[in-house]
């Protein structure tokens, strides 16, 4: 803290903290909270278990902003073991929200498209269109039941709380996930078979991570945020996209539908995610996927947490 001319105090930006910070979305959080001034906490599963009800409130303070990334990501582990996909992904999240109340912080909550069904609205079907935050939710899966569940939670404990939800996050560098891995494939002009009947908003982390940063410094205050990537593809488009940008051979890329590959846990066949109540609460439009994905492929491999 420091003091102005006239003797009274003035804060430095809010310290970060971050549940979940070995993930993918936390790394790059973490690093660019430093980069931009903040203090940053980082804490992993192993320092903070948000299962456990009174972990959150030992590093909580008040003026913290908190995102929570914490979550259950096995999409297909969750139809199998739904109770462990709510400990984290609901219960958790309710503890880390009871945590931020208690101590007069701010909570920022990452949700996920996969709380929608796929191309239905207002109880019948019409042609798939980006899904808004005040549209119906209807999760095919247990994961995205278990996310859900986390965002009733969060929002009934917390009311001031921001649930933000994305879409197919990426990094498109040495990491897990699609981009990453379709370009290591498109390296070695290896040829790919994906799914052409799964449509979403690949959303680059950086793109994210910038968009939680002004919602937490612009104080939006609407309870259910999207920010994606703007526009929609499917992961066929996706891996094709990837192998073009990098120079290799689209055609390597053949398209097949999910019944080829079944998996334990369903996807929703569209749950591309839109801006527009978003961006009219005073979120900038997140850049079309096609733009962010051109940069994340000339981008370095994930910073390291500070």
């Amino acid at each position: 803290m420091s003091e102005t001319a006239s003797g009274t105090a003035s804060r430095g930006p809010a310290r970060i903290v971050i549940t979940g910070a070995s993930g993918q979305v936390g790394r790059f959080l973490a690093a660019e909270a430093g980069r931009r001034g903040h203090g940053v906490l980082a804490l992993g599963s192993a320092d903070c278990d948000i299962t456990d009800p009174g972990a959150p409130e030992r590093y909580v303070e008040a003026g913290d902003v908190v995102v929570n990334c914490a979550a259950y990501t096995d999409v297909d582990g969750a139809e199998s073991d739904e109770a462990a996909a709510y400990a984290v992904n609901a219960t958790g999240a309710e503890n880390v929200a009871h945590a931020c109340a208690r101590a007069g912080a701010r909570l920022l909550h990452i949700s996920t498209d996969y709380v929608f069904g796929g191309g239905v609205f207002g109880g019948g079907p019409v042609p798939p269109r980006p899904y808004e935050p005040g549209d119906d939710t209807a999760p095919v899966n247990a994961y995205g039941r278990s996310k859900l569940a986390g965002e009733l939670a969060v929002l009934a404990a917390m009311p001031d709380a921001v649930v933000v939800r994305t879409s197919w996050v990426y990094t498109g560098a040495d990491g897990t996930d699609f981009a990453a891995a379709m370009r290591r494939r498109a390296e070695r002009a290896q040829p790919t078979e994906v799914v052409d009947d799964q449509v979403g908003s690949p959303t680059y982390v950086a793109d994210l991570v910038a968009a939680l940063f002004q919602i937490a410094g612009a104080a939006i205050r609407e309870p259910v945020l999207h920010a994606a990537n703007a526009g929609a593809a499917s992961r066929y488009e996706q891996a094709r996209a990837v192998f073009a940008e990098l120079g290799a051979d689209p055609e390597l890329v053949s398209p097949i539908d999910s019944a080829r590959h079944p998996r334990p846990a369903p996807r929703p066949a569209y749950s591309a995610l839109g801006g527009e109540v978003s961006a009219a609460a005073g979120l900038t439009p997140l850049r079309p996927w096609r733009d962010a994905l051109a940069e994340a492929l000339r981008s370095r491999p994930l910073p390291s947490t500070p």
